[in-house]
């Protein structure tokens, strides 16, 4: 059975987990540790998973699976007991967020609504994915199989991620593939997918040129008046304030 040192362990990490949700979530500004462990679905769901696992790795039977199947019915956040997950992990507002039996979480990791770190077949042994340290992972985001996360990357939202990421990358779209935001590497959590490139919109930008520079070579080869090229615009801006400030 669980000793008083492991007892010591989880509260030292629930306490780290609430200081993670304090410092990220911008509507925690204000609020005591005292509300965020009573009101923050999160902050129960992960506080629920550190009891549950300290049961599993103690061989006690049917009670790990029991808390987490009650966490499930009460904040909408599945975490399988025997799951790995280090300090400082945030879950904001958390409805739908699933953590497989197989998943790795390291340090300092956000995850929002939706996240689904998950298994693909029926093959036993590591399934699920390993996510390093200072991850962010956006909304809806879906990250199968036994893929690596690699250290300060950052997920968009509804992303679908079947390939190991590279450290300090961004990765968009289905499937997930790697871009740059303005060149500089990603670290840390940030809220701003608005800002994220569009891949698609700048691959028809430069078909649409080519087409543009063929379109004008026909016509002075048949001395004819080239049309105007059509404009293509994303559908979100790449500059401008972040929606999540700072």
């Amino acid at each position: 059975m669980p000793g008083l040192g492991t007892f010591a362990r989880v509260v030292k990490e629930v306490r780290r987990d609430i200081v993670a949700a304090r410092d990220r979530d911008p509507a925690a500004r204000g609020v005591t540790k005292g509300e965020i462990l009573a009101t923050w679905p999160g902050i129960h769901a992960l506080l629920a998973y550190r009891v549950a696992h300290a049961l599993h790795v103690a061989g006690v039977p049917f009670l790990p699976r029991l808390v987490s199947m009650f966490t499930r019915a009460v904040t909408g956040i599945e975490i399988h007991p025997a799951s790995r997950i280090g300090e400082g992990l945030f879950i904001d507002h958390g409805a739908g967020v699933v953590i497989g039996e197989t998943a790795d979480i390291g340090n300092d990791v956000t995850l929002y609504q939706g996240v689904t770190l998950g298994g693909t077949g029926f093959a036993t042994g590591k399934r699920h994915p390993t996510v390093q340290d200072n991850v962010t992972i956006g909304s809806g985001a879906k990250l199968l199989g036994p893929i690596t996360i690699g250290h300060g990357a950052k997920i968009g939202a509804n992303s679908v991620v079947i390939t190991d990421v590279p450290p300090n990358s961004t990765v968009v779209g289905n499937p997930g593939h790697p871009v740059r935001v303005d060149g500089r590497r990603v670290e840390g959590p940030d809220a701003d997918w608005i800002h994220l490139p569009d891949p698609i919109a700048e691959a028809i930008q430069a078909l649409a040129s080519r087409i543009g520079t063929l379109e004008r070579t026909v016509a002075e080869l048949s001395d004819d008046q080239p049309q105007p090229v059509a404009e293509v615009r994303p559908l979100r801006t790449v500059k401008g304030p972040n929606p999540a400030g700072g």
